[in-house]
């Protein structure tokens, strides 16, 4: 197949990160402690090959630690990888961590342009959306107050409404079905099949095997920086089930 039929290749690609033993926090420890300072390199991904083909829904599973979200930001290009590549194919969202570019001072609608145009849409665009997000978040009483005075399930309710209303190709989500109460997590959970009936491609990272059951056809089981298992959802699941209970 040609790279064009893809959504995303990941090619060969490796993760380290610096963790830092005994490090001194104040400048009197830096002077007094200057050999305390040590660190070692940690591999988190460990030459990882995956492509996800266009419309496809795809689970990252696996436990703590497993390298999860580590590889969904380097899909968005949030972080980058030490070797090996990533090519992405279209227009492309994150839901990982939402409102990051929320200003407290803004009213909610403020902030809906505020981020909105940090996803890539003009200002037309945007008025053209803004009610689909407003009623989707079911904040429009509370629209015109500043989201400091949201509580944190507003805030997140307000944050995904944005990123889902942008109308991006590929949709890359962090335990995010989580978001606010019972009846919003159903009403999230309802516009990610809906997303999926529209041919979009998706990958979630999530430790609800439910989920993934109902949503994903494929899914990939990473342990330890490698990929441990790739395939039907049901059969990896089981796998994983089996294994980590």
């Amino acid at each position: 197949m040609q790279e064009n039929e893809y959504s995303i290749i990941v090619d060969n690609v490796y993760k380290t990160f610096n963790v830092y033993l005994d490090k001194a926090n104040t400048i009197k420890e830096k002077l007094m402690f200057f050999k305390r300072n040590k660190k070692e390199k940690r591999e988190v991904l460990k030459g990882i090959n995956l492509k996800i083909k266009k419309g496809e829904v795809v689970a990252l599973i696996g436990i703590n630690g497993s390298g999860k979200s580590t590889l969904l930001k380097l899909m968005t290009k949030i972080i980058y990888p030490n070797k090996g590549r990533i090519i992405t194919e279209g227009k492309l969202t994150s839901l990982l961590e939402l409102g990051a570019g929320f200003h407290p001072d803004f009213s909610g609608r403020e902030n809906i342009y505020f981020n909105a145009s940090i996803f890539g849409l003009t200002k037309k665009e945007i008025d053209n959306r803004l009610n689909d997000i407003i009623e989707f978040s079911e904040l429009r009483e509370y629209i015109d107050n500043p989201v400091r005075t949201y509580s944190s399930g507003m805030f997140m309710r307000l944050a995904f409404s944005v990123a889902i209303n942008v109308n991006a190709d590929i949709l890359l989500i962090d335990e995010i079905l989580s978001v606010g109460d019972q009846h919003f997590q159903e009403k999230c959970f309802a516009k990610m099949q809906e997303l999926k009936q529209q041919g979009k491609t998706m990958i979630f990272v999530t430790h609800s095997m439910d989920s993934v059951r109902q949503l994903c056809d494929r899914t990939v089981w990473l342990h330890q920086g490698v990929i441990r298992r790739d395939g039907p959802t049901n059969e990896v699941v089981d796998e994983y089930i089996k294994e980590t209970t």
